[in-house]
């Protein structure tokens, strides 16, 4: 098999892996544990289950592929960049995201996510679950949707573009798990601004720690504060 034939299988075990971890995982869960809910215990075995897809793409690499994980060489940058880099990336993120959700909002009338609604409870107080679960998607899908799918996308074609836009979409549809259109739009939107970061910067440590801020400071305003008004956000 030819290098960009190893490339190849690995985005589509990547999503794969992914998507049964997303989707099926804790059902599969909950029928081990005999439970019906999703609680708070079966919602961090779904978050291991991630770190588990990770394990197995970076055994294919490093025995089918053979190369490198990071096809892209992580550039170094001064304290100032980073700081610089997050903040603006965080901005982007929110107030974008949060413009786009307003306006499915005000077309659609949809609400919000029934999922999410389900996982306020299961999050409420619980500070060591939400930084995990924040950690977990910070690294896990920055280094398998950005460092891992959108530079092997960008050399099988040869088109910048076509990374960009295949991993952001990939990236959106792994987040239709919450049964709504912002949950898909917003992750695309997402999923475009960082992958045109990564492109241009070449560093994923930026990415992970803006996706963790992200998610983590909507987690917390969902914590402290009553859902409903954070329909906005929809992160």
């Amino acid at each position: 098999m030819s290098l960009n034939g190893k490339y190849s299988l690995g985005i589509v075990i990547t999503f794969v892996l992914l998507a049964f971890s997303i989707f099926y995982s804790i059902p599969l869960i909950n029928l081990f544990f005999q439970s019906k809910s999703i609680t708070s215990e079966i919602f961090f075995y779904n978050r291991l289950s991630l770190w588990l897809v990770l394990l197995l793409v970076l055994i294919y690499n490093f025995f089918i592929e053979n190369r490198s994980f990071f096809i892209w060489e992580d550039r170094k940058y001064s304290a100032g960049f980073y700081l610089a880099s997050v903040i603006s990336l965080y901005l982007i993120c929110v107030i974008g995201g949060a413009f786009l959700n307003a306006i499915i909002m005000l077309i659609t009338h949809e609400k919000i996510s029934d999922k999410l609604l389900q996982l306020n409870s299961v999050f409420k107080n619980n500070y060591f679950l939400i930084f995990f679960t924040c950690l977990t998607a910070g690294v896990i899908e920055e280094l398998l949707m950005r460092a891992y799918i959108q530079p092997r996308i960008e050399k099988i074609y040869n088109s910048p573009a076509l990374g960009i836009v295949v991993s952001s979409l990939l990236f959106g549809i792994l987040h239709s798990s919450y049964g709504t259109l912002g949950q898909v739009v917003i992750p695309f939107f997402i999923g475009i601004v960082f992958s045109v970061f990564y492109k241009k910067y070449s560093n994923i440590k930026i990415l992970i720690i803006c996706h963790f801020m992200i998610d983590f400071i909507s987690l917390m305003m969902m914590n402290m504060m009553d859902i409903k008004n954070l329909s906005l956000l929809n992160l």
